[in-house]
């Protein structure tokens, strides 16, 4: 049996409009996740699944604190993770990484390969010797596909698919508890989306890492996902087993996200 790694109780989270074209709009309250729950087993994978406007990203950005909670509360191994000031956010924020859509948009095209990978040392671990980054730089660089040779390359030298391997490695070299990965491969090619995939998996085994993998596509959150949670409108709709959600839906939304898509079995 697993242990809860992350809770998300009853959470909700508002926008409050602030158009200067519209300023009759002004002040209205747009509601983006209304009262959703669930929990992340450690070592597990839970796919989150919903169109565009269902409220996956805004759950991931208040779960790493970007966006502040309307009520509901947010658990990291049973501590109290929701609306903290940023000294606190500090504590908790090297143990939950995120892994982007847009690769290469995700990197600074001013920082060579190893300094944006080894960013996340540097401001987690101060007291590391430049040699002990340096060799975990080349290490992580190693274990997801990238030559270790190419540690002083620039993003804009190598494709879509390496640099989201680049992405990873700054993520996972923390070597976290938790990864929140938000549309990770939505904008890569098919043979590439199932590579990097697998090497996600292969990640997760090597370093007993959670995921919390965001995606419109059911296929991928059937392949990556223990358990699946289906979004729409804020709301959740739907959370199981993932053979469960497509083998037996309960909910009518649920079955129509599934009979859209022809190359489900």
């Amino acid at each position: 049996m697993f242990d809860k790694l992350l809770s998300v109780q009853n959470i909700s989270v508002d926008y409050t409009s602030n158009s200067f074209l519209f300023p009759w709009e002004k002040n209205l309250t747009f509601r983006a996740v209304d009262n959703v729950s669930f929990d992340v087993l450690e070592g597990e994978t839970l796919g989150m699944v919903g169109e565009t406007g269902s409220g996956k990203s805004t759950i991931a950005k208040a779960i790493i604190n970007i966006l502040k909670i309307s009520s509901g509360e947010i658990f990291f191994q049973n501590n109290q993770i929701s609306n903290l000031n940023e000294k606190k956010i500090k504590k908790f924020r090297k143990e939950i990484q995120m892994i982007f859509q847009d690769p290469l948009a995700s990197l600074n095209p001013r920082m060579n390969v190893g300094e944006i990978i080894s960013e996340p040392l540097k401001t987690h671990n101060s007291k590391l010797s430049k040699n002990d980054i340096n060799l975990q730089v080349k290490e992580i660089m190693e274990n997801v596909g990238l030559l270790s040779n190419q540690i002083n390359r620039y993003p804009h030298e190598f494709s879509g698919g390496q640099c989201q391997r680049i992405g990873i490695a700054r993520s996972v070299i923390l070597k976290p508890k938790l990864i929140i990965c938000d549309e990770p491969v939505s904008s890569l090619d098919v043979s590439i989306q199932a590579q990097v995939i697998n090497l996600l998996k292969e990640l997760q085994k090597k370093y007993n890492l959670t995921y919390l993998f965001i995606t419109h596509d059911l296929n991928i959150a059937k392949h990556m996902s223990d358990n699946i949670m289906v979004l729409q409108f804020g709301k959740m709709v739907e959370i199981n087993k993932s053979n469960e959600v497509f083998n037996n839906p309960k909910e009518d939304y649920t079955k129509q996200l599934i009979s859209s898509i022809p190359r489900i079995k």
